[in-house]
């Protein structure tokens, strides 16, 4: 039995290494097609960058990265498009099914593939960075709002206090800085790609979009397909660029392997939403903050603790702001702290305070899907102040209840002497018993105290039920 045993292990050791071989190096030459679809975040970026490997790893002949999405986080957007850069196998941008698009991150990512192709009825553009904080950029002059500024000589005319001169706003600083920076990043992909630079920084200083036949017009993209087959034949022959050497495509009637999410993929997806991993951190404290005050419960503290591990996870992946993480968990320790400490409600209003502060800093940066909406952190505000503060209200009036079991509950308890003058009957059982003055059978006593077995009682008077 015992080497019975051993041939069937490995046997399956070998069943398992062939299966990963033949995994590895299934298909080879035939092209692995990515489907994104929503918010570029974490989960996409490391679906995207999962998929590459597995394409260097099986000699794949390219990679079609299928796109539609309103854009996303710039820190995964940014590892996307470095991965795209340094790929040994060509990789191809195809925005589709008919009606997708590709903004803002989308665009950055489309002109950093190799070769960018669209389908009929699709859109790029609007690449506009949006700045940090989740606070809306202030509004850009348009060539319309130009036409109609007054004229330089008649404005020199205007007194002094009608100058229309005034000082740069601090949010303007910061705007120019993010469109700067993202201006210089997608002018640098169109020259690497030699695609159309100057429509590049109008997607960004000007939020431009184009569809698909102007797109192909302006030279922003190479091509045109209406579906994969047709963009492999368009593609077959083309020459690209791989870490500073000319390649040529072979695409014509290649294989195509679509990779789907695995479950990794889309338990991520859904943990490092933002709002996802907001409501989780809460109920996280939540639960821990009910299982200590009331001990013995489990369902609060196992509950809690897994979504709180949860949304360290998340939080692990998504560009957290540690002042508004700290804030937030500081203004719910103001919150229960309320309910313990006789602060006339300071504390319970410094909590709300910071912990709207902390929800509204929580992210570094906000994008088309990641931010959280004003009326979900008010709604927890309130909520949280309600419920915390109820609860720990009531904890610890239960905690000054005086005791309905164990020895302390005999202090106060009334009973009758027994026959013998040491003992006593309180409440079903006899007690010894210690009087500052004689008793006799009959006599009612209340106790007093207690020392180990020994309970000190006082005689009641007969008539008024109480001490002499």
């Amino acid at each position: 039995m015992r080497g019975l045993r051993v041939v069937v292990m490995l046997a399956w050791l070998v069943a398992w290494a062939g299966g990963a071989l033949a995994t590895t190096a299934a298909a080879p030459g035939s092209v692995l097609l990515l489907e994104v679809q929503g918010v570029i975040g974490p989960a996409s970026r490391d679906f995207i960058l999962r998929g590459f490997e597995q394409a260097r790893e099986r000699g794949a002949a390219a990679v079609i990265l299928k796109l539609d999405t309103p854009g996303g986080l710039d820190s995964s957007m940014r590892d996307i498009i470095q991965a795209i850069l340094a790929s040994p196998v060509p990789v191809i941008g195809y925005v589709a099914p008919e009606g997708a698009r590709a903004a803002s991150a989308g665009t950055y990512m489309l002109y950093a593939c190799h070769i960018a192709a669209m389908a009929p009825a699709t859109n790029l553009g609007a690449a506009t960075p949006v700045q940090l904080g989740g606070l809306p950029l202030p509004a850009r002059p348009t060539d319309r709002d130009r036409a109609h500024e007054p004229d330089t000589d008649k404005a020199a005319d205007k007194p002094a206090d009608q100058s229309t001169d005034k000082p740069t706003p601090a949010a303007s600083d910061m705007e120019r800085k993010l469109v700067n920076d993202a201006r210089a990043y997608i002018r640098s992909l169109a020259q690497l790609r030699g695609r159309n630079v100057e429509w590049a920084e109008q997607a960004v200083t000007e939020a431009a979009s184009l569809s698909a036949q102007d797109a192909l017009q302006k030279g922003v993209i190479d091509l045109i397909a209406v579906n994969v087959s047709d963009l492999l034949q368009q593609a077959d022959g083309r020459s690209v660029e791989i870490a500073g050497a000319k390649r040529a495509l072979s695409t014509r009637n290649l294989t195509v392997e679509t990779l789907t999410p695995d479950w990794r993929n889309q338990l991520l997806a859904v943990v490092a939403h933002p709002m996802v991993a907001y409501v989780l951190l809460l109920i996280g404290v939540y639960g821990i903050f009910f299982e200590l005050a009331n001990p013995g419960t489990a369902l609060p503290g196992v509950l809690g603790g897994i979504c709180l591990l949860l949304a360290l996870f998340a939080f692990q992946v998504l560009p957290v702001n540690h002042a508004g993480l700290a804030l937030l968990l500081l203004g719910l320790a103001f919150m229960i702290a309320e309910a313990f400490v006789p602060s006339f409600g300071a504390l319970g209003l410094g909590g709300i305070v910071a912990f709207v502060a902390g929800s509204l800093l929580l992210w570094d940066e906000t994008g088309p899907g990641y931010d959280i909406p004003i009326g979900l952190i008010v709604g927890f505000a309130l909520a949280s102040a309600v419920v915390l503060i109820g609860l720990a209200t009531l904890f610890v009036r239960q905690r000054h209840r005086s005791a309905v079991s164990g020895v302390e509950t005999l202090l106060g308890a009334v009973g009758t002497v027994m026959a013998n003058d040491d003992r006593a009957w309180i409440r079903g059982e006899s007690w010894r018993v210690r009087a500052d003055r004689p008793l006799r059978q009959g006599d009612r006593v209340r106790v007093a105290g207690r020392e180990g077995l020994m309970l000190f009682v006082q005689a009641l008077d007969s008539d008024k039920g109480e001490p002499p």
